[in-house]
């Protein structure tokens, strides 16, 4: 761990707990990784997710009514 590493106290429910000591010891890594890891993806899920709203956010807004229509006059339904 580098010395720029910030310490925090966590509480997992016991089986969670058990569940990354176990897959700590069996991938050889700690658990703080394995939490480091994890929250790394979920900030990188959520920085990826608000990127495409921005992408998206001039389509055109369609209600659910008009999709229904849509696919109706589409045959689709």
């Amino acid at each position: 761990m580098s010395e720029s590493a910030k310490r925090s106290t966590v509480y997992f429910s016991p089986d969670l707990h058990r569940a990354l000591r176990i897959k700590a010891a069996h991938t050889q890594r700690t658990v703080s990784d394995l939490v480091n890891d994890a929250v790394r993806l979920a900030l990188r899920e959520d920085q990826e997710d608000l990127a495409a709203f921005v992408e998206r956010q001039a389509e055109p807004v369609m209600t659910y009514e008009e999709l229904l229509r849509d696919l109706k006059a589409h045959g689709n339904i």
